[in-house]
């Protein structure tokens, strides 16, 4: 397996650093569709924190997690190993909690602190969303605060989730899926995992946001505590006239062994369903938020099976 580094970019002193980040973020964008994130202001023991409640949650009885039941029509709520994948056929082998500002929540008495706590982390993950889209919106020659006005969490159409994932451990499952392979539907996603948590593998490869070309070759990103591995979704790589690369990505279980539980915790920029989105070049026509997810929705699971998604690993 040959290996395809993820870069790292530091965004530390990020208002007089901006210029050399924005060329950073453009060139790991362009050509990889992945960057890892370090001195992004969220500090390991904030992360570990928020890993914690994950993980008290997930450890509740089935039937208190049902308590935040999912829900088809918003993608909200618990869901358990109950998202089958177009690119292996099969279920992937995880449990998730997707939330958004307005959905229903686990309530405190079930998982203390759990409002409060996981409304500040996402929060954290909305500024350091802001900072990046800010330099994408400079390179793209769009207004400085154009991708933060479409990804508003604070707007009621808004349609970005936190969501908290589990895979449980899995015994005899070599070189098997734990999530099959895919892309992000929405703008921009960052991802936390947690050290020796491993399985996560990248494939860059498409030319536009509409294909499913990729290569043979996956590459595995460590996991690690404190950096935060980024995305492009397909969104974005449409409103960039494909410029900003979309890639393909998954989560493996290990040849040899047993694959250890491992936790994610992925924040979604999925923008405002009724803004429009269009690239500087006006390839693609204009198009809503909304319009773009059914669309792609309908691409990414009908006939031709690729493995597009709206969710991270």
């Amino acid at each position: 397996m040959s290996e395809r580094l993820v870069p790292v970019i530091s965004l530390r002193d990020f208002n007089t650093r901006k210029e050399e980040i924005t060329q950073q973020l453009i060139n790991a964008a362009e050509h990889v569709g992945f960057f890892s994130l370090i001195d992004h202001g969220i500090s390991t023991d904030e992360i570990e924190a928020q890993f914690a409640i994950s993980k008290t949650f997930f450890n509740l009885p089935a039937e208190v997690k049902g308590k935040t039941p999912h829900d088809p029509t918003t993608n909200n709520g618990w869901e358990y190993k109950a998202q089958l994948r177009p690119s292996t056929g099969l279920y992937d082998q995880k449990e998730s909690l997707w939330l958004q500002r307005d959905s229903s929540w686990p309530a405190d008495a079930d998982v203390p602190g759990f409002h409060a706590k996981t409304t500040t982390f996402m929060a954290k993950c909305a500024t350091i969303s802001d900072q990046v889209l800010s330099c994408f919106a400079l390179a793209l020659n769009f207004p400085p605060d154009h991708f933060q006005i479409a990804n508003n969490p604070h707007e009621p159409d808004c349609l970005t989730q936190l969501r908290l994932i589990h895979y449980p451990p899995s015994e005899n499952a070599a070189g098997t899926w734990r999530a099959g392979t895919h892309t992000d539907i929405g703008c921009l996603t960052l991802l936390f995992q947690r050290d020796n948590e491993d399985g996560l593998e990248i494939c860059p490869g498409r030319e536009s946001h509409s294909g499913f070309a990729t290569s043979d070759v996956f590459t595995p990103v460590p996991a690690e505590t404190g950096p935060i591995v980024v995305n492009i979704g397909d969104m974005l790589m449409a409103w960039s006239d494909d410029r900003l690369k979309s890639n393909f990505h998954r989560v493996r279980a290990k040849d040899v062994g047993i694959s250890a539980a491992r936790y994610s915790i992925a924040y979604f920029n999925q923008a405002r369903r009724e803004f429009v989105l269009q690239g500087p070049k006006k390839k693609y026509p204009p198009v809503t938020v909304g319009e773009y997810f059914a669309q792609a929705v309908q691409r990414n699971f009908g006939a031709m099976g690729g493995g597009g998604d709206a969710v991270a690993v």
